[in-house]
């Protein structure tokens, strides 16, 4: 993920309440079905990514195989 602001060429835009996600046509495929949520705990607070498609992850959960 990285910061942007503004949509690129073929990228599929999603509007949350005025928050614009920009995704690319190569990471659509990888992302079909992702649920994305944030979660605070005691030890850490972040998003959380839910892949339906994801066969295995890493202990962080940060990357994942398809």
């Amino acid at each position: 993920m990285d910061v942007e602001h503004q949509e690129k060429r073929g990228d599929l835009v999603l509007d949350f309440d005025g928050l614009r996600v920009y995704l690319d046509v190569k990471s659509q495929l990888f992302l079909v079905g992702t649920q994305v949520d944030w979660e605070e705990g005691l030890m850490e607070s972040g998003f959380r990514f839910k892949n339906p498609n994801a066969q295995r992850s890493c202990s962080c959960g940060e990357s994942f195989t398809v």
